[in-house]
């Protein structure tokens, strides 16, 4: 059932934005720009003569394939087009020129300067420059294909994002409403303070650390979930993982539940001594490894029953 959510959310997602037509409506606003634009020297705005003569030859518009420093200021969300087109993520432009994340979400609270158009533009060219040069018979189509590929893949990057909130949303679910189900909930506020449990526990929901336990003014332990999917970012999160538990005082017990672990990020974990680490897709899934972890965070960790967890007492949804 988790998986069929985020299979669900990742294509609802997904037909939003071909919906939306992102790619139509900046398309559209360097098609409707009429204000004359001066690209001589072309040197200037970082154009190779190879693909300024080709771009010409084949009867292009040159703004509709070259960045132009008036059109980024007049219309900031065009920077949209043009990086698209050149096949370069947001993170690219930020550390190679300057970022124009909120030139592409927010253009209307966004004054761009000369300089700041110019370095844009310069960047935005060379790239599409070498990519005219390096291919046969470029023509403006496979510049538009280049736009529909590059917001796929930063589509890709939203959905591991979105993946890895999801996965916190689904593990927290799951401990309250098996909580209270097992009428093992009391007052107050998950969210703020905190909610009671039996035995004097209170259990409270955050971001850092994701779900944390207290008896009195002591934190007792703590549960980082991590969501993502890609094994290249495994050793990123559990860099965030780490930096919370080290925050915990000693001789609380710390819970990753991760989606991917990774060789390397095993040893480091194995360094860490204090973190019990539990694979998402068991949590979230009725099975031995859901009971398993209900049994180590709530009867010998956070101990709220006496009883050992089995198959009749795990009330699962």
């Amino acid at each position: 059932m988790a998986e069929l959510d985020s299979t669900i959310n990742r294509s609802v997602i997904l037909s939003d934005r071909i919906q939306s037509r992102t790619d139509g409506y900046v398309r559209d606003l360097v098609d409707q720009f009429n204000d004359e634009l001066c690209f001589e020297p072309i040197d200037r705005y970082m154009i190779s003569a190879d693909a300024w003569k080709h771009v010409i030859s084949s009867d292009h518009e040159p703004k509709k394939v070259f960045a132009h420093p008036e059109i980024l200021m007049s219309l900031p969300e065009t920077s949209a087009y043009y990086r698209n087109m050149a096949m370069l993520p947001l993170k690219r432009v930020s550390n190679l020129a300057i970022s124009v994340e909120r030139w592409e979400t927010n253009p209307v609270n966004v004054r761009v300067s000369l300089e700041r158009a110019l370095r844009v533009a310069r960047l935005y060219n060379a790239v599409n420059s070498a990519i005219i040069e390096g291919s046969i018979d470029w023509v403006l189509e496979d510049g538009y294909r280049n736009i529909i590929a590059n917001m796929g893949i930063g589509l890709d990057g939203t959905m591991r994002n979105l993946i890895g909130k999801d996965a916190d949303q689904m593990v927290k679910s799951r401990i309250i409403d098996w909580l209270d189900m097992n009428n093992l909930l009391g007052e107050g506020d998950v969210l703020t303070n905190g909610i009671e449990l039996t035995n004097g526990y209170r259990m409270r929901y955050g971001s850092e650390p994701d779900v944390s336990f207290w008896r009195g003014v002591n934190m007792v332990s703590t549960i980082e979930i991590k969501g993502g999917r890609d094994p290249a970012g495994a050793l990123e999160r559990l860099g965030a993982a780490r930096k919370s538990f080290e925050n915990t005082p000693p001789g609380c017990v710390n819970f990753l539940v991760a989606r991917v672990t990774t060789a390397e990020m095993r040893r480091r974990l194995d360094l860490i001594g204090t973190v019990r680490v539990f694979a998402l897709d068991d949590v979230i899934r009725n099975g031995v490894g859901w009971i398993n972890f209900l049994n180590e965070v709530f009867h010998h960790t956070v101990r709220i029953t006496d009883r050992i967890i089995d198959d009749n007492y795990n009330m699962t949804i």
